[in-house]
This record gives C-alpha cells, structure tokens and sequence, in this order.
C-alpha cells in the first residue's frame, strides 16, 4: 500500500463543476477607480497642508453637528490618492471598522494614510476613545507595511489637533 493512498482522500470526489458552483457562492467585487491621476494631485508635507484639504471636503452642514471619520490616502511619495469617508455618527461619536477600512486601504494600494475626524464641540483634545483607535489601526497598518502619519481632530471653526504635531503618534 502506498502513503499516498493513507493520507490522500481522493480528488475525484472534490472535482466541482464551475456551472453548478456559479449560482450557489456569492461574488464579492470592490473597485477602486482613481478619477485624477496622482501626477495632479496635492502632496501630503504637513499638518497645516492635511487640514485644509480635509477642511474643503468636509460637509459644511454637518461638521457642528456629528462626527465623521475619514481616511486619506497616500502613495509612496505622499501624494493624495484619495478621501474616503469610514463613517458618520453622533455628536459625540463616531464607529471605525478597521475592516473596512482596511480594505479601502489595500484595494486603493495605498502605502500611507491620515486619519482625520471632527469635533462637534469645538474640544481638540483628543479622547481616551480617539487615542486608542488610532494606536489600534497604526499597530495593523504596520503589519501591512502601510505609514500612519498623522491622525487630525478637526473643529468647525476651522482649527485642528494634530497627532503627529504633539508627539502623540
């Protein structure tokens, strides 16, 4: 008897024919369509830069309002990919799935990001909740090899809390 017989199941009882598997598994597709090429777009070389861009994207009606978080992404020489709205919440919170975000991430093959969100209220300093979110996606960004460069608090009245600015990246 041979091993191979021992530990092998036999392969013909797995063969699947595609036509039959087809309509039984749902297809699962997520696109990412750059509509300006990188070579026109702003480059990323500081936080006073990062705000006013997050600021002209920004939902004026609703920045006083409720929190959203937003992810911006980088190539490799810090030009702007992207904006990506994660999520909207409440006035004082808002959800980070690292989930979805990362899977905007690495389909936009994105190698650097900002975190952006606002504050209703006006306070820039950052939550407990605020500090550990952005520990917890800068440690899973590191297993991707993807830079968290800086994580902004952005305040209606146009100022912001950056990060990486206060040493708290």
């Amino acid at each position: 008897m041979h091993i191979s017989k021992i530990l092998l199941p036999s392969f013909s009882s797995f063969t699947l024919n595609k036509k039959t598997m087809k309509n039984k598994v749902s297809e699962i597709k997520i696109s990412y369509k750059e509509k300006v090429s990188t070579l026109n777009s702003p480059k990323i070389t500081c936080s006073k830069d990062t705000a006013e861009l997050l600021f002209k994207h920004w939902n004026k009606d609703t920045i006083e309002l409720q929190e959203t978080f937003k992810i911006l992404l980088l190539n490799n020489s810090n030009k702007v990919k992207g904006i990506y709205e994660l999520s909207t919440g409440s006035i004082t919170g808002t959800l980070v799935d690292l989930r979805i975000l990362f899977a905007v991430v690495l389909k936009s093959l994105s190698v650097g990001l900002v975190l952006s969100h606002n504050h209703p209220s006006h306070k820039l300093k950052p939550s407990h909740a605020d500090i550990q979110i952005t520990e917890k996606i800068k440690k899973a960004a590191e297993f991707f090899d993807i830079k968290v460069l800086d994580h902004l608090i952005l305040a209606p009245n146009g100022e912001y809390y950056s990060f990486a600015d206060n040493g708290d990246l």
